[in-house]
């Protein structure tokens, strides 16, 4: 039996952004914001990205859907190079995104139905009656009336504003949705819906999302697989189920005992208090990036970096702890 093709495959792909000048003008000081990440994302599936804030988990959405450009690295999608598509309105059919931010995403000049068909005008689709009977489709599909065309952003509540984004994301039917942060600026209810509707529209379109998140209950509810993001770097991947019952590396055992238990007899865990904060992305520690805050490092942590290696037959760990030459 042949095996899936990637639809979107991340080949050690780099983000510096350069930050300072030395002599004549060079620059000589970058920050690392993405500091070679690999991951696959296949037809139909979910990948979830969490860490903590500034850990470069935007930066690489961004450059999934050719919004940055990596300064080293490959993307591929559906198994050609991303740069190698010198039309960017042919990557804008396939790959889309969901921002964070549903206001400041939303022109406040443009009316809904306007803004819904941008996309489809830019991209020549169909005639003026078959973009608006599109966009009233969209509208119904998430959750809200024709009508609402011809109102201003300014006039829906945040929950609404994220639908108006998701349904903008939908308008050219794409293969691949990059959420960043969708629900992180909602209530936790309005939170719930808006990951039923992903999921409902994901079912029905077989879609593929990378979901970005700093909670890590939201990536729970919505992915096939998680990938663990630290100071720019991937430091463990696996499925859900994997990662929630066997957590192998020390960061992601301290994210997960900060989440609330709905459970009583579970609410007393040990809860991992991290010390220190984030290390900065232009000046990280040698060896492992995690050492100066990991409550169980090893003087080889400080001048080792761990490489991403199978742990089980579903999860990949970077993490000096799983490596023969440390256990020897």
């Amino acid at each position: 039996m042949m095996k899936q093709q990637p639809l979107v495959s991340l080949k050690e792909i780099k983000k510096h952004f350069p930050v300072g000048s030395g002599l004549f003008g060079k620059k000589d000081q970058f920050v690392k914001a993405v500091d070679g990440v690999s991951l696959d994302i296949y037809p139909g599936e979910t990948v979830g990205l969490v860490g903590e804030s500034g850990c470069g988990k935007s930066t690489t959405g961004r450059m999934v859907v050719g919004l940055t450009n990596p300064t080293g690295g490959e993307i591929y999608f559906e198994g050609k190079k991303l740069r190698e598509y010198k039309a960017k309105k042919t990557l804008g059919k396939n790959l889309q995104m969901i921002f964070q931010d549903p206001y400041s995403s939303l022109n406040p000049r443009m009316t809904v139905a306007d803004i819904i068909a941008e996309p489809l005008v830019l991209h020549k689709v169909g005639t003026a009656k078959e973009r608006r009977k599109r966009v009233d489709e969209l509208l119904e599909r998430v959750g809200l009336a024709s009508y609402h065309g011809s109102r201003y952003p300014l006039e829906f509540s945040g929950g609404q504003r994220q639908r108006l984004g998701i349904a903008r994301a939908l308008a050219l039917q794409p293969k691949l949705i990059v959420c960043d942060e969708p629900v992180s600026a909602l209530d936790v209810s309005i939170q719930a819906q808006i990951l039923n509707l992903l999921k409902e529209i994901q079912e029905d379109m077989g879609l593929s999302y990378l979901f970005i998140a700093h909670g890590i209950q939201a990536v729970k509810h919505i992915s096939d697989k998680i990938a663990v993001m630290y100071l720019g770097k991937i430091i463990e991947y696996t499925n859900k189920e994997e990662l929630f019952a066997n957590p192998r590396h020390p960061y992601t055992k301290a994210l997960l005992s900060a989440v609330p238990h709905p459970n009583p007899k579970m609410r007393n865990r040990e809860r991992i208090i991290l010390k220190g904060d984030l290390p900065s992305p232009a000046n990280p520690p040698a060896g492992c990036s995690f050492h100066t805050r990991c409550p169980v490092a090893m003087e080889q942590c400080k001048s080792i970096d761990p490489n991403l290696l199978p742990t089980s037959e579903q999860s990949l760990t970077a993490c000096l702890l799983f490596e023969e030459k440390v256990a020897n």
